[in-house]
């Protein structure tokens, strides 16, 4: 019983730390690419298209970037709960 407790605690801490680096990475992707340096991108890449960089981040780049970060939860949890069956077979 207290291996199981173990086992749900590892998996917790697992999920919290995936989801809280993709949450920080959203947040740059959107508010920071999309807001806070939307002048700095306009001024330091290339456009995409005819709409400056930070234009382009701002309505496009932070949809592609969300999906991306969905496509990395789904293989990051994959890889943790595989992990943790793994290690829960050996201890049965």
């Amino acid at each position: 019983m207290a291996k199981t407790k173990a086992a749900k605690g590892r998996y917790w801490r697992a999920h919290l730390r995936c989801v809280g680096v993709l949450l920080v990475i959203w947040f740059v992707t959107s508010f920071g690419c999309g807001i806070l340096l939307r002048d700095w991108l306009d001024e330091n890449f290339p456009s995409v298209g005819s709409a400056p960089f930070g234009f382009w981040m701002a309505q496009q780049g932070s949809i592609i970037s969300f999906v991306l970060i969905l496509l990395g939860y789904k293989f990051w949890m994959e890889r943790i709960e595989a992990d943790l069956e793994h290690d829960e077979e050996e201890v049965k």
